[in-house]
């Protein structure tokens, strides 16, 4: 498999981590996940992100994780892999073992420990070093690392870290980070990386029209992204709204902090995609006024993607 670079673009979908209802992995759900996902037109997949319940596998279940993805894939689209850790060594062994399993990249977040600009930037050099020639993905989700990157700093964290291939942008807001950094690459002041959003698709379009390359997040109806970046990219900016506008209020809903990922598995298993919507312990669940809540959604979304001819 190709290595991932600065020109990668499209959806690289956050795949949840399936479970049984006991809690334990689900390697046929993996299966049928991934062949979900490669049969909506994603253009490569993360596995062992925030919302792939990644803290809660074992090292061993990890890699086992990784290596399934890669085998049902067999090389067909690429596969980013979250290697977040508290400390260097832990996320090192991590990515020599996926790389070498025949991963595309790995993705990085910054601990909540460092608080200033240079403290990041000598995060992230170190990372660049621990990984060698692996190329990463920088995950900017200053909401759940409590860690603000400013514009200034990715720009010297691209210029001087050659590894750093693509910046995952998850700043809220963020639109003027996206519109700073392009500024930065157009003029030559620094390479241009691939920018992929995150933040479940909320605000696409408008990442899209400031120069964004597509979307590294998850939701339950992926179509959504794969359509708002076709859209774009084909010029039709207001087919691209048309589409958001009718999964909006889903992904609104799957966004709420505690109960959003069970609602994703939730609607992920009603899909056929996987066979259980268990959350590993500790994870939420919904009550029934909150499937209720997904159910009346799902209807109305039905109704308006009839309507728009999507």
């Amino acid at each position: 498999m190709a290595r991932l670079t600065e020109d990668a673009k499209g959806v690289y979908v956050i795949a949840v981590t399936p479970f049984t209802d006991e809690g334990a992995l689900d390697f046929a759900s993996i299966d049928s996940m991934v062949d979900f996902y490669e049969s909506v037109g994603v253009t490569g997949l993360t596995v062992l992100g925030q919302l792939g319940e990644a803290p809660k596998l074992t090292a061993e279940e990890s890699r086992a994780v990784v290596e399934r993805v890669l085998k049902r894939l067999d090389g067909r689209l690429p596969v980013v892999v979250g290697v977040s850790a508290p400390g260097l060594a832990p996320m090192q062994e991590l990515a020599e073992a996926v790389m070498d399993q025949g991963a595309a990249g790995v993705m990085v977040a910054p601990p909540w420990t460092i608080k200033t600009d240079d403290q990041v930037y000598a995060f992230y050099q170190s990372v660049g070093e621990a990984l060698g020639d692996t190329p990463f993905v920088l995950q900017d989700y200053p909401l759940t690392t409590n860690v603000t990157i400013a514009p200034k700093v990715i720009d010297r964290i691209i210029k001087g870290v050659p590894n750093c291939v693509m910046l995952k942008h998850e700043d809220w807001p963020g639109l003027s980070k996206i519109t700073a950094l392009r500024a930065s690459g157009d003029s030559g002041e620094t390479r241009r990386i691939s920018i992929l959003c995150g933040n479940g698709g909320l605000f696409l379009p408008e990442e899209m029209g400031r120069g964004a390359d597509g979307a590294m997040t998850g939701f339950c109806y992926p179509e959504m992204m794969v359509g708002v970046v076709e859209a774009y990219g084909a010029g039709n900016i207001d087919r691209a709204h048309e589409i958001f506008d009718a999964y909006l209020p889903l992904a609104r809903y799957e966004q709420q902090q505690g109960i959003g990922l069970a609602a994703r598995k939730y609607v992920l298993a009603k899909r056929g995609v996987i066979k259980s919507a268990t959350l590993r312990k500790p994870g939420a669940k919904l009550s029934p006024l909150d499937v209720k809540d997904v159910e009346r959604l799902l209807a109305r979304q039905a109704r308006r993607l009839q309507e728009i001819g999507a």
